[in-house]
């Protein structure tokens, strides 16, 4: 019991060593990983800032753009009111102040109609217009020009038309640019973070990168990611002219978060590890233990033959002597058991010989062998089957083996004194042999240990027994040992479960 203690101490003492070295692999990785994930932390922060004050310049840059058209629109107004003071002025009436306004403008498209849309004159414009008659040759060209309708004469008109100027279309086009460089700088970021950037809805999305197309085609996966961002990270609110109020929703790099589940990783690599070192180990030494038993069964086998055949010779002189002839019969069937033991220790290690044998037979032989040798405060009680006989395959050296094996731990259990109750059952498939004790019974946490390996409650026990006797039901014979039952101070039940 002590050397099964043991190992029991051992087999504890490795699984708190792995629990330790698995808590400093987390501990140490995770405080690795934190530590990673701060730095992380601050080039978002750096990237965030840089997103606001990129958006800031970009609105900025709008309204300056915005500014000289409203100041390009006012100059062409105050063109069309000189035009249209010429046109109204008295033929005496100094005109060079308006002259000078309409020859100033250098940038500003006009095209200036009479009635019937007659092009009367044209400036800044391109010569393929300039040298036109009328404005139905521009087809919808005209429709890009705003125009205002002037008076000069009581039923006399002129139409103004004009356009943003060359220089404020090249400025539109740089702005445009401009508002689709900062969206694409913003999804293909220098902190490599998965960006969604979304209206003022927070549910449509205007842009995005490192998410996965099927997120963005699902309204429900993108809904449970966005929600998953805002835990993480408060969304950045931008302002930006024409689109209004957005959000740039962004979480922890792919790279973190597979580095947070990598120390479990390397924690399941080891423990598979030690695992296998485990299993090969347990399995080396239960090899050698088997080797062990195996040369030490065999030389026991052999040591008893010459003993034996010698109480053989001498018990065959006593039948011929004038002596009671039941002491050499008596005599004679321990010789025999003594036999039946030498070819059981010399066929351990090799594969049994299984042949059709009578269960209820073998079982009822022993126990009226057992009967007589054992304590007569201990009964033995055999109730057979319905079926006068089970014919079985076995080995009835070695099962016989098993049957002894259990009613000697039954008969220790008892003191000596007590009842032992040996029953056979069946069903269509399997056959049971349940012996019954009155004895001290078995803890509950002691009921699959008693078949361990060097475990055993006497103090001269080798703890052997039931390991060789499960060795021989589960592997030599295809069926099962263990406790049906056991109650403490009442008794214990072992079944033997056969297949028919």
């Amino acid at each position: 019991m002590s050397n099964n203690l043991h190992q029991a101490r051992w087999k504890w003492l490795l699984f708190v060593t792995a629990a330790i070295v698995f808590v400093f692999i987390i501990y140490h990785s995770n405080k690795l990983i934190n530590n990673i994930a701060q730095e992380e932390r601050k080039r978002i922060e750096i990237w965030a800032g840089a997103i606001s004050y990129k958006a800031q310049f970009v609105n900025e840059t709008e309204r300056f753009f915005n500014s000289i058209k409203l100041e390009e629109g006012n100059h062409a107004k105050i063109l069309a009111s000189a035009i249209q003071r010429m046109t109204q002025a008295d033929w005496d009436e100094d005109l060079t102040f308006y002259q000078e306004i309409i020859s100033s403008n250098k940038t500003i498209p006009l095209i200036v109609t009479s009635a019937g849309g007659n092009i009367d004159a044209a400036a800044n414009v391109p010569d393929s217009i300039a040298n036109m008659k009328n404005i139905r040759e521009m087809g919808d060209a005209i429709k890009s020009f705003d125009s205002l309708k002037l008076r000069y004469l009581a039923h006399h008109y002129l139409t103004v038309y004009y356009q943003e100027s060359p220089m404020y279309g090249d400025l539109h086009v740089v702005i445009d640019n401009l508002v689709q460089s900062f969206f694409q700088e913003t999804v293909i970021n220098s902190a490599s973070v998965p960006v969604i950037i979304t209206d003022s809805t927070k549910h449509n999305v205007l842009n995005a990168g490192k998410i996965d197309s099927a997120t963005l085609c699902s309204a429900e996966a993108l809904g449970l990611r966005l929600e998953k961002m805002k835990s993480e990270n408060p969304p950045i609110e931008l302002n930006l002219t024409d689109m209004g109020k957005c959000y740039v929703f962004y979480e922890e790099s792919s790279v973190l978060k597979k580095l947070r589940i990598f120390p479990y990783i390397q924690f399941g690599f080891i423990l598979i590890f030690v695992i296998i070192a485990y299993l090969l180990f347990s399995t080396t030494r239960r090899s050698e233990q088997n080797r062990v038993w195996v040369g030490m069964s065999k030389e026991t086998a052999h040591q008893l033959g010459t003993p034996i055949s010698s109480l053989m010779a001498w018990t065959e002189l006593l039948k011929e002597m004038p002596v009671d002839q039941s002491i050499p019969t008596e005599i004679g069937k321990d010789v025999h058991r003594l036999e039946t033991i030498a070819q059981r220790f010399s066929k351990i290690g090799s594969a049994p010989v299984l042949e059709p044998t009578d269960l209820v037979q073998v079982i009822e032989d022993f126990s009226q062998y057992l009967q007589s040798r054992i304590s007569s405060k201990v009964s033995i009680t055999f109730n057979k089957p319905e079926t006068e006989s089970l014919v079985l395959p076995l080995n009835r050296y070695l099962f016989e083996w098993v049957i002894e094996n259990l009613c000697k731990n039954s008969v220790d259990a008892m003191n000596g004194e007590g009842s032992i109750t040996i029953d056979v059952t069946e069903d269509k498939k399997k056959v049971f042999v349940d012996i019954t004790d009155t004895g001290k019974g078995i803890p509950n946490k002691l009921q699959k240990r008693i078949f361990s390996p060097g475990y055993t409650s006497k103090s001269r026990g080798w703890g052997l027994g039931l390991t060789l006797a499960r060795r021989i039901i589960n592997e030599y014979h295809k069926g099962k040992l263990f406790v049906k039952s056991s109650v403490i101070d009442q008794g214990t039940v072992m079944r033997i479960q056969l297949k028919k």
